[in-house]
């Protein structure tokens, strides 16, 4: 009997029945849910120190890092079998893997504007993209609907939660949505569009934003 951590999909299958389909409607339904999710990281910024007692933030969020490393590990060494992974990924490494790197890295590498930018971003528009893409009477509002929605986030991220200046924050995040929409079209099999889409506008943001204007992190 192969080792899983799931419920055999009855918890999916409800859920996609909910919503008038199937397993599959609720695998792709719960990996949305779970996606979202990812902004509770941003939570790592109003813990206060010594939230954890025993340990740092940062090394807490690296040990749940690690965590999900070590499964990914052992899906692959003894299959171990975890819900939401697609066929696709079976032998490669899951896109949560890249989803849960982006995230921590994220966080702990650049200033909390961009970080808050990114993360809102990526949790919350990735998912909105892949169901437009998805659903054909969907499908006419897509990239406008994602880039105007990762750039009122990103706009969040910068100028509520960062507080950078109001007008330069919202020019910075009109530049990094066609960024981020950009990247997570394409579909690599080396390296997954959550990673990508959280580092790249990242990166964009952190070299006019702190490098070239100097606005603090």
């Amino acid at each position: 009997m192969a080792l899983r951590i799931h419920r055999g999909g009855r918890f999916r299958r409800w859920l996609g029945a909910r919503f008038g389909g199937d397993e599959v409607l609720g695998d792709r339904l719960w990996r949305r849910i779970l996606h979202l999710f990812g902004a509770a990281v941003l939570a790592y910024y109003v813990l206060p120190v010594g939230f954890f007692l025993v340990l740092p933030k940062e090394d807490v969020l690296l040990l749940a890092l690690a965590a999900v490393l070590v499964l990914e590990g052992l899906r692959h060494a003894a299959g171990l079998e975890l819900p939401t992974v697609r066929p696709y990924e079976e032998h490669r490494i899951a896109s949560f893997v890249f989803y849960a790197i982006a995230l921590v890295g994220t966080v702990l590498l650049f200033p909390v504007p961009i970080a808050a930018a990114v993360v809102l971003g990526t949790s919350l528009v990735d998912p909105l993209a892949g169901e437009l893409r998805g659903a054909p009477r969907l499908a006419r509002l897509y990239p406008v609907v994602p880039l105007a929605a990762y750039a009122l986030l990103a706009w969040t991220g910068l100028a509520l939660i960062g507080g950078w200046p109001v007008l330069l924050s919202a020019g910075l995040a009109v530049l990094s949505a066609p960024i981020a929409i950009a990247v997570e079209r394409p579909k690599l099999p080396w390296v997954d569009d959550d990673l990508a889409m959280m580092f790249v506008p990242a990166l964009a943001l952190y070299a006019i934003g702190s490098v070239a204007l100097g606005l603090p992190g």
